[in-house]
């Protein structure tokens, strides 16, 4: 879902192997799934009418009505249907550069932590406890004034050691200081880094018993290659105010000659910039699997002094690379071997102040907001910082947190609903796999091996994260964010050469978000994503289908999408489709692509359907299989009508408000460019390929969002 309450005893883990199998198995003989058919009016009364005389309040059955624009036909715009009425009354926020659901919910997570925390605080824990450690990192960030008589010295050493470097070797190790873990390709989908290049420790592509180090492209300040390289009115003006800010926190450091050394980093940041693989190519599993022993690494990619990088990354003894982008891994390489040493100084010493900035006295942090938040997002107002500071205590430590949130905030029948709606929803993808039309025997087995083997997470993880060994000083804000760096780098650097843990979550349970894993072969729901208007243990059914059962459908799809459908059982890349399955399937892609291509959010610019066309086909097959688990929730029996809405208008209605969103548009464009998902209005608009959606609302020939029957993309 990417994308994105709990109680702590028992372990929440939800495994669907043979169990799972087991439950296909007895689902096998239940109604059979909905059939395409020609779309319906909507009935008045016994069913329900489009335009209901009495709006219910929300939480009456769980739709806020009074939310919706009943003006709007739902064949012309579903979107504004459920949500143009909340669409005119609400603005963004000052500090938000957009504002939907999501939003709404990470607003009220963000309160409960930051309530958690300040109890821990001031709760005079032992020193060295998780819950001291808590305190001390977000009052260290609060304490503005210690901050500011620090000036940049919390800083200087890092600078100091920049100054000094005087040979490429050097420069090497420099950089080679600097790699993190903050990239996930397939997890979260995190691919940019402003390091040089960004490290992922995970399962092997190709042996998943087993950790392997990705090497991901890297040293951007600016979200994209398209950014540097694209030529229009935005992107120039981007990029002029882009070198403006450079020059300005170079100034702020006290760093003589600015704007000439502004100028000259931008140009090594272009010059990465077209060597650096569109967002389209490094989604493309196919071309990432570049096993590299690391003695080839010096051939392959020349420039860099390897040995010296890696030494001083602490993967000196590591003998295998998998460069996710090789032809980007030697352009930079090259350009480390090539551009002046100065040059790659003077870019260390900026981007270290730009990480910094955060922890900095406030004229830092005001010229890193003035740019990436107004200029790139279009933000109006900088967040409170104890937004900030619960963003930063949970960065350094999340799991500590989430122990203490799931105990507070996440109900034992919560889980248990959610649990329940898992079960019926992987019982419906079984039983559709069963039934495609298109799909060889052969194929169907191995679908549904891998379904029978999914593993489902809710609300935490079984094991929480081990904090000992993080450093936590009071009053030290800036050099706590970087032992925690520091802290999480190493601990993924300890899983090389060690057995896989498959039961490890890469989300916070106090994330509003939803994860699925093709490696581990795993789907997540975090226990804050479990609330209204997603879902809601009081209810009605339809509406928590529809809501966090399209969200669960979503996920499990994403293990068959354009990307997962590439990786078997024990989440091997690996072809497990029949030549001619294979070729049907990319041809339905290809149609969800070409439709969602047609969508021009902004006049000069339209999505990417290749880029969001594995979130695209999770969430058509996401909502179909969702209401096929509503169905089977319903043992038969027919759905009552509530405030003359049918079960399947509940349904509908509860997942077009989930997608209730407002952008800036900077932000908007952003997501355009580099973002695996389609705008909210447009993932609402799936609905025009699901017939169930035609019957329950009546769209017909001539309304913008009619399909013809034959022309509605039907993947799973």
């Amino acid at each position: 879902m990417t994308s994105r309450n709990r109680r702590i005893p028992s372990a929440t883990r939800v495994v669907l192997t043979a169990s799972a199998s087991a439950l296909l198995a007895a689902c096998a003989t239940s109604a059979p799934m909905d059939k395409p058919a020609e779309p319906a009016q909507v009935k008045p009364a016994a069913e329900a009418p489009a335009a209901p005389s009495a709006r219910p309040t929300y939480g009456s059955f769980g739709v806020d009505t009074a939310g919706m624009d009943t003006s709007v036909a739902p064949g012309d715009s579903f979107f504004r249907f459920v949500n143009g009425t909340w669409l005119e009354k609400t603005e963004i926020p000052a500090d938000r550069s957009s504002y939907g659901m999501f939003t709404k919910l990470a607003e009220e997570a963000s309160r409960r932590t930051r309530e958690l925390i300040e109890n821990a605080a001031s709760a005079n824990a032992p020193e060295g406890s998780e819950v001291r450690k808590l305190g001390d990192v977000f009052a260290s960030f609060m304490d503005e004034a210690a901050i500011e008589a620090k000036g940049l010295a919390p800083l200087k050493p890092e600078l100091d050691r920049i100054v000094v470097i005087n040979t490429r070797k050097e420069l090497a190790a420099a950089l080679g200081e600097t790699l993190r873990t903050d990239v996930d390709a397939l997890n979260t989908g995190d691919v940019t880094t402003s390091r040089l290049f960004g490290l992922w420790v995970t399962e092997d592509l190709n042996e998943p018993s087993r950790y392997a180090a990705y090497l991901l492209q890297g040293g951007l300040g600016l979200p994209d290659r398209d950014y540097y390289l694209v030529d229009n009115a935005r992107f120039t003006e981007v990029r002029q105010k882009y070198q403006q800010h450079i020059a300005a926190m170079l100034t702020l450091a006290g760093i003589p000659d600015a704007e000439a050394k502004a100028k000259r980093i931008f140009e090594l940041e272009r010059n990465i910039a077209r060597v650096h693989w569109t967002q389209v190519d490094t989604q493309d599993v196919t071309k990432v699997n570049n096993p590299w022993p690391r003695n080839e690494l010096a051939k392959r990619a020349p420039g860099l002094d390897w040995e010296a990088y890696l030494g001083a990354a602490g993967l000196g003894q590591q003998r295998e690379f998998i460069i996710w982008q090789p032809s980007a891994l030697t352009g930079i390489s090259k350009l480390v071997g090539s551009e002046p040493v100065q040059t790659w100084k003077d870019y260390l010493t900026f981007h270290s102040i730009a990480r910094a900035a955060p922890f900095l006295p406030k004229a830092f942090v005001d010229e890193s907001f003035a740019f990436h938040g107004r200029v790139l997002s279009g933000t109006k107002q900088q967040r409170e910082r104890w937004k900030r500071g619960v963003d930063v205590t949970g960065e350094a430590m999340g799991e500590a947190i989430g122990k203490l949130y799931v105990e507070k905030y996440f109900p034992p029948e919560a889980k248990a609903e959610a649990d329940k709606m898992v079960r019926n929803i992987v019982a419906a993808l079984g039983q559709r796999i069963d039934t495609l039309a298109w799909m060889s025997p052969e194929t169907k087995a191995r679908a549904k091996e891998k379904l029978g083997t999914l593993q489902v997470g809710i609300g935490h993880p079984e094991k929480w994260r081990d904090y000992s060994g993080l450093e936590v000083v009071r009053g030290d804000a800036y050099g706590n964010a970087q032992r925690a760096w520091r802290f999480e780098y190493q601990r993924n650097l300890n899983k090389l050469g060690k057995p896989v843990d498959r039961s490890e979550w890469f989300m916070v349970p106090q994330l509003v978000n939803a994860l699925n894993s093709p490696q581990q072969n795993s789907i997540i729901f975090p226990a804050a994503i479990l609330q209204p208007p997603f879902f809601d243990p009081n209810a009605d059914p339809a509406v928590n289908y529809g809501g966090i059962g399209s969200v669960i459908g979503h996920e499990i799809v994403h293990s068959f999408d354009d990307v997962g459908a590439q990786f078997d059982a024990r989440g091997k890349l690996a072809n497990w489709w029949t030549k001619e399955d294979a070729e049907k399937f990319k041809a339905a892609g290809q149609e969800l692509a070409a439709q969602y291509s047609a969508y021009r959010p902004l006049p000069d610019l339209a999505i990417n359907g290749e880029l969001t066309l594995g979130e695209n086909i999770a969430d058509i097959a996401g909502v179909a299989i969702a209401l096929d688990g509503y169905r089977l929730s319903l043992g038969g029996k027919p759905a009552p009508v509530l405030d003359n809405f049918s079960g399947e208008q509940r349904f509908f209605l509860g997942f077009g408000q989930v997608w209730r969103n407002k952008y800036r548009e900077p932000t908007l464009r952003r997501i355009l460019l580099t973002d695996g998902h389609s705008p909210s209005e447009y993932r609402a608009s799936t609905v025009r390929n699901i017939d169930a959606w035609y019957q329950a609302f009546g769209a017909t020939p001539g309304q913008t969002l009619y399909l013809a029957p034959e022309q509605r993309v039907r993947i799973w």
